[in-house]
């Protein structure tokens, strides 16, 4: 069974094999009693191997990540397959990411999570998966989007004639009110760890400075005379790029004025709303229509593009 979606192994580097009794009790010690057969290879790919503990360590992970839901040991070992052809097809382009990469990756993902990256490695520890498990995961997802996108960018781009023609066919309405907006985000800074008076006196300020800015050039003169205040640069987006929650938001205040102050880790956020003019650029359904019609492409290039460099690899079975 050929997955789509890489997940994540690490091959050993090499394989221990004590010949006294005495070697093989120190082993056993050091690794915490872990039986010898768990590094037996399985199957070969490439030359590289992927071993029982491979299969383990991807088996857990898949629990953790599914939601307790299991994976047959066949499917386990298609998805480590499909990772180490998908590296090794991406490195022949140059496509290899640095640890730094990685581990940025890794971090992001902890952030999502609401942790951070040594918060996410104890998750993982102890459920019994090694970090890099889940590292070698990112590096195959990482490589294969980029090799895949790169490779066929052409055939992967949706213009505004497939979105109308998709819409028609479907029966769904493109045109809708749609926005642009140019923002300019603004931080009243509260430091890490300081009380909670701290945050609302700050939100003090703001409401203070909400009553009085008219204009986004007041702004800019208002905040920037304060103390611990960031005045970032303009953004500009359209409706299609933020949450409906967003869109509301702004929606709701006037142009020149601010948005109601929210609480952040960086202390109290605001954006100051500088412009907003209707656009037929894009609008949110234009944007999911196209967003569904790019990935239903990119999965059957994903797919066919595998299947291709599996056929190519050396896949030899040990146990």
């Amino acid at each position: 069974m050929i997955m789509t979606t890489a997940r994540f192994s690490h091959p050993l580097r090499s394989l221990l094999r004590p010949i006294l009794p005495g070697c093989l009790l120190a082993l056993a010690l050091l690794c915490g009693g872990a039986p010898a057969h768990a590094q037996s290879v399985v199957v070969l790919v490439n030359g590289e191997p992927i071993t029982s503990f491979d299969i383990e360590q991807r088996t857990k992970l898949n629990s953790l990540t599914s939601g307790g839901k299991s994976s047959s040991r066949d499917e386990i070992i298609n998805e480590l397959i499909d990772e180490k052809v998908k590296i090794k097809e991406a490195k022949k382009f140059g496509v290899d990411p640095s640890g730094s990469d990685i581990d940025s990756s890794y971090g992001t993902m902890a952030a999502g999570m609401r942790v951070n990256s040594d918060q996410l490695t104890k998750i993982l520890e102890a459920k019994g998966i090694r970090p890099e498990t889940l590292k070698q995961r990112i590096r195959a997802d990482m490589v294969w989007s980029s090799l895949v996108r790169g490779r066929f960018k052409e055939s992967l781009q949706i213009g505004e004639k497939d979105v109308a023609t998709q819409a028609q066919e479907s029966g769904e309405k493109t045109e809708m009110e749609a926005f642009e907006y140019r923002m300019q985000p603004i931080i009243l800074i509260v430091p890490r760890g300081a009380p909670q008076s701290d945050y609302e006196a700050r939100k003090k300020e703001a409401d203070s400075m909400r009553e009085r800015v008219q204009s986004c050039d007041e702004a800019t003169s208002y905040f920037r005379a304060m103390r611990n205040t960031a005045v970032r640069e303009i953004v500009v987006k359209t409706s299609a790029d933020l949450p409906q929650a967003l869109r509301d938001l702004l929606d709701k205040t006037p142009v020149g004025h601010l948005t109601p102050p929210e609480l952040t880790k960086q202390g109290v956020e605001m954006v100051a709303l500088c412009g907003r003019k209707a656009t037929t650029v894009d609008t949110p359904k234009k944007r999911e229509i196209r967003d569904k019609m790019f990935r239903a492409k990119y999965d059957a290039k994903s797919k066919a593009y595998l299947q291709e460099v599996r056929k190519a690899a050396m896949i030899e079975y040990r146990h």
